[in-house]
């Protein structure tokens, strides 16, 4: 059992320690409570594993922060530069720490500071919480979370402080076009690619990467099907081709050489934002992403009758809850449906 306790004339805090019905005390050479607290822990940990005869930490328990984060970065198989970009806003705040100084109340105090400063951004100014997004904030403890774990595998630390740390809710963006911002899009591309894709993107609700990772052997258009392969989910899957999709396959001419259906010059193209972003602003709308172009599909079929089923097998949801963020689509569609019925 550790806990700690101040002498009268001391400013810095001690523990004592009962271990095996031997008591140990000592100085934890600081001021802070929670520092105290910790230090105390892990005496008592050094203790249990003198005992056991388990090796100690690595010195590099103690290290600082920024050391290990290098690391970390290092150690990883696929190097992912958002873990970089994350990195920008918890270094400032754990860059002087060291390691086994961070404890559970530090990052549930980060956490909350970059949501306060989140909802203080000027573009979140008359809107309600809940419709702030707080991924980015989600991801930054999901990165810190993997760092630690390292960490722990590494035996700098014996303890994740990101545990029990729940995540914040998010806002799923569900931002869609009317039939005349749509055209305006289409007419705001300046060139036949970046029109192509898009409408494609809007026939199918297909994501970027499926799109542009689309082959020719996967399109049959005799029997007006298209097989989306490699996707997020990892699974294939069918999509009927409807008429105006056809025409728009059928428009889009065959490079020899070149398997993919979109390409520039016979050559695979990787992204469209640029472009993409251009059609946007000669379109006059703002804040418009690429992967909205998924979710004007998924509202057009819901608000044209489609089940929340049928409509989660053509967007490639493995589960039910990924498209009930559509089901406040629904009543109107029913209510509709019902006067259809009975109206004279």
């Amino acid at each position: 059992m550790a806990s700690i306790y101040r002498l009268k004339n001391s400013k810095n805090w001690y523990y004592c320690i009962t271990y095996n019905g031997r008591k140990y005390q000592g100085s934890t050479k600081t001021t802070d409570k929670q520092s105290a607290k910790l230090i105390a822990e892990a005496r008592q940990t050094d203790l249990a594993r003198e005992e056991n005869k388990i090796p100690a930490l690595k010195k590099k328990s103690i290290g600082n922060f920024p050391i290990l984060w290098e690391e970390y970065l290092r150690a990883q198989v696929v190097q992912d530069v958002r873990k970089s970009t994350a990195s920008n806003h918890f270094l400032p705040v754990f860059g002087n720490k060291r390691l086994n100084g961070i404890a559970m109340p530090d990052i549930r105090s980060y956490q909350l500071e970059r949501k306060l400063e989140l909802m203080s951004l000027e573009k979140n100014e008359g809107k309600r919480e809940a419709e702030i997004n707080f991924r980015s904030v989600n991801y930054e403890i999901a990165i810190l979370r993997n760092f630690f774990n390292y960490c722990i595998e590494k035996k700098y630390i014996d303890k994740n402080p990101c545990e029990g740390i729940k995540k914040l809710n998010e806002l799923s963006r569900l931002k869609t076009l009317s039939d005349d911002e749509i055209e305006r899009l289409v007419a705001g591309a300046t060139n036949k690619l970046t029109r192509d894709i898009i409408m494609f993107l809007i026939f199918t609700g297909c994501r970027k990467g499926e799109a542009l990772n689309l082959k020719w052997d996967d399109v049959d258009l005799d029997n007006d099907v298209i097989a989306i392969k490699a996707t997020k989910t990892r699974h294939d899957r069918y999509m009927p081709v409807s008429a105006p999709l056809k025409g728009l396959l059928e428009g889009i001419e065959k490079v020899d050489g070149c398997s993919h259906v979109f390409n520039s010059g016979g050559k695979k193209i990787v992204d469209f934002k640029h472009s993409f972003r251009t059609a946007c602003r000669n379109a006059g709308l703002k804040d418009l992403r690429i992967h909205d172009l998924r979710h004007v599909f998924a509202s057009k079929m819901v608000m044209n009758g489609t089940s929340l089923y049928i409509t989660g097998e053509l967007l490639g949801h493995r589960t039910p809850n990924m498209t009930k963020r559509y089901s406040h689509l629904v009543p109107d569609t029913l209510r509709k449906a019902v006067n259809d019925v009975w109206k004279k």
